[in-house]
């Protein structure tokens, strides 16, 4: 990383957190995910294509699995014993920026079976297990912010265990997210239970967006829609900051504040840009702002620590985001629209990497 002072900068002078996104196991036994800690990085999140990738893409995990096997584990089984071998080692990396932020960051994030998106007790039950079988403080359970998830959300919230809310596309959507902690956090103190030790993230995926809108806007065609373009993603992210602003406010959140209880901090994901004429930074410039978390993978850390602006973007001009906004659906541009799309092709994707990844690993049978 050329200058890890940016990376610092951005917690310290604007009260963002940045993640990395990516995990794998030479990163933790090399020592290479300390040195990320240190350079800035305030916490880790995993998904199901980056565990592909990581056992696919190298022998890392070959001796473990073949033990794993041996031993009368099923494919399934292994697998998840090789996924939390990573995240406990990522966990105790990371273990004393939990401790000395007072619980603010150090977090680590596993993913539910994506199979599971569409069932809401199926996903309770397997982040309540997740939760159990890890038993660590700075653990976040990621859960997908489906229709089907909200109630998950709130009962896993209640019960005192950390979740990352993820593949949220959508400004309705992430209202729901936010009620559902917030009422989670009501029932925990119906209950007479503390609260100020649950933490959460809302992860609301950004460049996707894009991605989807300027297709629309190309088909469209017209001067007035081509100048929108690679606008979308970033507007609707302000005015997602904009809604958790006004929602952890006044009375209703002042009464749980009182009680210690701490804000579900959106977490901006997909944040790499994937149109190569978009500056590689444009998605974590323009999203820097206080009680934020921006989550990168490697290349866009490094781009960011050689030649990110550190400076609030995240309020500014927030006019210009209500006028994109406005002026989308008279182009052509549901928005609604796309965010069921992407919710979609987000689920299917991690489902994807999901069965491909045990499919090959169930394929290596004959050679142990």
């Amino acid at each position: 990383m050329s200058d890890t002072a940016r990376l610092h900068r951005l917690y310290s002078e604007q009260g963002q957190s940045p993640w990395l996104d990516n995990l794998r196991r030479d990163l933790i036994v090399g020592g290479g995910l300390a040195a990320v800690r240190d350079s800035g990085v305030r916490g880790l999140t995993s998904n199901p294509t980056i565990f592909q990738k990581a056992i696919q893409g190298s022998a890392d995990y070959d001796a473990q699995f073949a033990s794993l096997r041996g031993s009368g584990h099923s494919v399934i089984e292994s697998y998840w014993e090789m996924v939390l071998t990573d995240i406990r080692g990522a966990l105790d990396v990371f273990a004393p920026l939990y401790v000395s932020s007072d619980g603010g960051d150090g977090f680590v994030s596993v993913e539910v079976d994506p199979n599971l998106a569409h069932d809401g007790e199926g996903t309770l039950a397997a982040a309540r297990a997740l939760w159990d079988r890890v038993d660590r403080p700075n653990l976040m359970v990621k859960i997908p912010g489906t229709v089907e998830g909200l109630p998950a959300i709130r009962r896993m919230i209640a019960e005192g265990r950390n979740v990352n809310v993820t593949l949220i596309f959508g400004l309705d959507r992430y209202q729901k997210v936010m009620d559902a902690y917030i009422e989670g956090l009501e029932d925990r103190v119906a209950s007479g239970l503390d609260v100020s030790r649950v933490a959460s993230v809302a992860s609301f995926f950004i460049s996707r967006v894009d991605s989807e809108v300027d297709k629309r806007l190309e088909a469209t065609g017209t001067p007035e829609a081509l100048a929108e373009r690679g606008k979308a993603a970033v507007a609707q992210a302000k005015l997602a900051y904009e809604a958790f602003a006004r929602t952890f406010s006044g009375a209703r959140w002042e009464a749980l504040a009182a009680r210690g209880a701490r804000v579900q901090r959106p977490l901006w994901a997909s944040t790499s840009t994937k149109n190569p004429s978009y500056p590689d930074t444009l998605y974590v410039d323009e999203l820097i702002g206080p009680f934020t978390v921006n989550t990168l993978p490697d290349a866009t850390v490094d781009a960011f620590a050689d030649h990110g602006t550190v400076a609030r973007r995240i309020d500014v001009d927030v006019d210009e985001s209500h006028r994109v906004w406005s002026a989308l659906p008279g182009l052509g541009v549901d928005m609604d629209d796309v965010a069921a799309r992407l919710e979609a092709e987000g689920v299917a994707s991690f489902r994807k990497s999901f069965d491909e990844l045990l499919d090959a690993l169930s394929a290596k049978q004959p050679s142990l």
